[in-house]
């Protein structure tokens, strides 16, 4: 599953579970306020050893907790599994600015330049605090740790410019953290890739 679909998924299956959760729960509220109020029931009546609804109350919230389970790891499964065809690129985190490492050893500081229709893993660490790495058009992010490796992959489908954040605080700069993604046709990459220009 591609990255971004996956995780809009889930954002949307549990969004969407949570409002009829809320209308339910805040109609039948409402329902009992009404029909069992004091002056209609003086007297309550008592539930308890009620089978079924014990049953009912159990099962349905663990079927509920589960599939929501299911949705987010589906989600975080698709994050993780890499295309084999996926390009590579090394991406160092310091302060303040992202540098990127192409295959060829071209190197480019807030400026990561990608094909269009390819997958794109980005193998990522830190040269000195904890930053991180968040690409919020493709719904990707991960950790930039000092001397630990980490990757994040998406797939560039949409030709166009995008924002790069760090979302980690990193010191007195971090809001200026701030790179692009552009995403260009192959014949264009690849002028580019070999040329001087960042």
């Amino acid at each position: 599953m591609i990255p971004g679909k996956g995780v809009d998924q889930a954002l949307w299956y549990i969004l969407g579970i949570s409002a009829v959760l809320l209308v339910g729960i805040t109609a039948t509220m409402i329902y009992f306020v009404i029909r069992y109020r004091r002056s209609k029931h003086p007297v309550p009546h008592d539930i308890r050893d009620n089978v079924p609804l014990e049953i009912a109350w159990t099962v349905i919230p663990t079927f509920i907790a589960l599939s929501m389970f299911y949705i987010g790891w589906q989600s975080y499964i698709g994050l993780r599994t890499v295309p084999e065809n996926a390009i590579e690129i090394e991406v160092l985190g310091q302060q303040y600015s992202w540098i990127f490492i192409y295959d060829n050893d071209k190197e480019t500081e807030n400026t990561l330049v990608v094909p269009l229709g390819q997958p794109i893993k980005l193998n990522i660490t830190s040269i000195d605090v904890l930053h991180s790495f968040y690409i919020p058009a493709f719904r990707v992010k991960v950790d930039a740790v000092k001397g630990m490796e980490n990757y994040v992959w998406f797939n560039a489908d949409v030709l166009g410019e995008y924002d790069i954040l760090c979302t980690e605080y990193c010191g007195t700069e971090h809001s200026a953290m701030v790179a692009k993604l552009r995403i260009v046709p192959e014949e264009e990459y690849l002028v580019w890739l070999e040329s001087e220009d960042e």
